[in-house]
């Protein structure tokens, strides 16, 4: 091996040479062109994809249908299946329940309520006479002619004998007065005696075979007590409406301190007025006076019958109502006033005022009583506030004798006072 070859291939081992670089070779005159290359299989890869992405598209808004539309209905299916059988187990709950508390007995009593109250329910007609008004020229030639003017309402007839009470209101200004009763007779009727300030009135017919209504006690029946009430409203006849009493003891609702009235939710429009609130054994409670705007709203008035029956017992013996009088001026009592006397509470009626006048009586001044005493009984009764105490002191049999239970400068008396009568 010459040193010329040893170089040589020591050249090959450090650092082997780039093979020589192919130039294309230019086509021959008589070849045609390659083909160009077939893709690898790698590069055919994406091609063979295409079908697979468009079955998930597919699958996608497959999926997209069954929640849009298939998800709801089969959550309304069951939402339905599950109230469907909340509403049987109430339904069947509900069906046991009905069976043992008898509520069939409530029915039953509005149904005897009705047979007991209807025969003694009348209807009233009235006609007035009113000025008709007119140019004043016309009257001064041909005076001013009546022009007659109607209403209605109901009442009740309480006594056997032909009394009726109503409303006094119903019978104001009347003319004629005509009474339907339920057996279909249709009589005259006169007015015995009326008192606007509690709203009563006695009418008197003469008529036999008639049907007295009872009297309950309206001081014995409790807020929530079932009531009825029973008249002609809009002029039908007969028609009975079911309640509660709502309240007790609605004063000054219309500026009147005499007045003292039983609220209901039982339906009472326009005609109601005079007919009776009665209780669940058909005894009269309250006569019906009052609702509140122009047709039922869920509040109505009565006239308690410890009001109206001894209203009617007056009326119906002299014709008119002397209310009893004491002769003082009385107040509420305030905090501040029952802090003032030394009270243990802000109840009863603080005297502010005895008369002292020759002319008019005053039992307060000749029996004893004195400013700043405070009433807080009379006859028995508690006395929460002043306008309580004037309306005992004005249904008190005039000449009688009351006791007054008082708090004069922190001790407790008892007075007997003699009622005068109130004058007018």
């Amino acid at each position: 091996m010459d040193t010329q070859s040893f170089n040589a291939t020591s050249d090959a081992v450090q650092s082997p040479a780039p093979p020589p670089a192919r130039s294309p070779a230019p086509p021959s005159a008589g070849r045609e062109a390659a083909p160009p290359p077939r893709p690898s299989a790698r590069c055919a890869a994406p091609a063979s994809r295409s079908p697979f992405t468009l079955t998930h598209v597919w699958i996608l808004l497959g999926l997209l249908v069954v929640l849009r539309y298939v998800v709801p209905y089969l959550l309304e299916r069951y939402q339905y299946a599950v109230t469907r059988a909340r509403q049987q187990a109430e339904y069947d709950v509900a069906s046991k329940a009905l069976g043992s508390l008898q509520l069939s007995g409530l029915s039953k009593a509005s149904q005897l309520v009705s047979q007991k109250v209807g025969p003694s329910v009348v209807h009233i007609d009235v006609s007035s006479v009113r000025s008709q008004r007119q140019p004043e020229e016309y009257a001064q030639l041909y005076g001013r002619p009546a022009e007659p003017s109607y209403g209605q309402g109901s009442g009740v007839i309480v006594d056997p004998q032909g009394y009726i009470v109503t409303n006094s209101h119903v019978v104001h200004a009347a003319a004629e007065i005509e009474v339907a009763l339920s057996d279909g007779r249709v009589l005259p009727a006169r007015i015995v005696g009326a008192d606007s300030a509690t709203d009563v009135a006695v009418l008197k017919i003469d008529a036999d075979r008639l049907i007295a209504a009872p009297w309950g006690d309206s001081e014995e029946l409790d807020v929530g007590a079932l009531v009825w009430a029973v008249g002609s409203p809009f002029g039908l006849q007969s028609t009975i409406t079911f309640g509660i009493i709502s309240a007790k003891h609605r004063a000054n609702l219309a500026g009147d301190v005499y007045q003292d009235f039983l609220q209901t939710d039982a339906a009472v429009n326009p005609g109601n007025s005079g007919g009776p609130l009665v209780d669940a054994q058909g005894r009269v409670i309250g006569i019906n006076t009052a609702i509140v705007g122009d047709s039922y709203r869920g509040v109505s008035f009565a006239v308690p019958s410890s009001v109206a029956r001894a209203v009617y017992e007056r009326l119906k013996a002299s014709g008119r109502l002397a209310r009893g009088w004491l002769g003082v001026q009385l107040d509420d009592v305030s905090e501040p006033t029952a802090r003032r006397l030394g009270l243990p509470a802000a109840t009863g009626a603080v005297v502010v005022l005895v008369v002292d006048d020759p002319r008019v009586p005053s039992p307060a001044k000749d029996f004893g009583l004195r400013v700043n005493d405070v009433v807080i009984r009379w006859n028995g009764k508690p006395v929460g506030k002043s306008a309580e105490l004037i309306r005992m002191v004005a249904m008190t049999e005039i000449d009688s004798t009351a006791q007054v239970e008082l708090i004069r400068a922190g001790r407790k008396l008892t007075l007997e006072v003699r009622v005068a009568e109130r004058p007018l």
